[in-house]
């Protein structure tokens, strides 16, 4: 059994929950399936995306640990079926690019944005993804 057994829920952070759940629909086409509170201002909103329903939350910065001296970062990366196009969309909608279009070579590639609440957000076209979709 792997330590790390899946994707459960990948969470942003704004300081205004509610701008960028707006956001957040406009690129995903779809509605958030969850909020916190159910009325007022939003802390915690959550979307289902994909075939396998992976879940993006977006938290209230607020509510976020403090980082740690010397912690590390990461990068998420969604699967994209075409990663220039996504990249083009993201950026005509406010989005800041982080890393540029980049072929990684045997069909797989990457690029990443900043979205408009600062959070990075990764893009990557995966044959290996594709095959069991």
């Amino acid at each position: 059994m792997s330590v790390l057994q899946g994707l459960t829920t990948m969470v942003v952070t704004a300081d205004d929950v509610d701008a960028a759940a707006e956001w957040y629909t406009g690129v995903l086409g779809a509605e958030p399936y969850f909020r916190r509170p159910e009325t007022g201002p939003a802390g915690y909103v959550e979307f289902r995306i994909g075939p396998d329903e992976d879940e993006l939350g977006i938290m209230d910065r607020t509510f976020m640990p403090a980082a740690s001296a010397g912690s590390g970062t990461s990068i998420t990366y969604w699967h994209v079926d075409d990663v220039e196009a996504t990249m083009s969309d993201l950026l005509a909608r406010g989005a800041v690019e982080h890393d540029a279009v980049t072929s990684r070579g045997e069909g797989f590639v990457t690029a990443s944005v900043v979205d408009p609440f600062g959070n990075v957000i990764g893009l990557m076209h995966s044959p290996h993804w594709a095959e069991r979709h």
